[in-house]
């Protein structure tokens, strides 16, 4: 299992930050590749839809679950 990494990014104009394993963190790169989106501004899309009993980091997890589940994406 890939360790978890803690990461900071800077959302509206304030610093947060997120814990992803390496395989999560990689997806979440390739989805705002794709998406032709800056990584921070993938993670501050994500942080404005997501429900606010829901943490940043289960938000990301889910995100690049259901971009895969999707199938538009060809994550590695």
């Amino acid at each position: 299992m890939s360790a978890v990494e803690k990461r900071s990014v800077t959302i509206r104009g304030h610093r947060t930050s997120y814990s992803l394993e390496k395989p999560f963190y990689d997806d979440l790169v390739a989805i705002a590749a794709t998406r032709k989106l800056t990584l921070a501004a993938l993670v501050a899309e994500v942080d404005e839809t997501r429900p606010r009993d829901t943490n940043l980091s289960s938000a990301l997890r889910l995100h690049v679950l259901e971009w895969a589940k999707r199938g538009t994406s060809s994550l590695s």
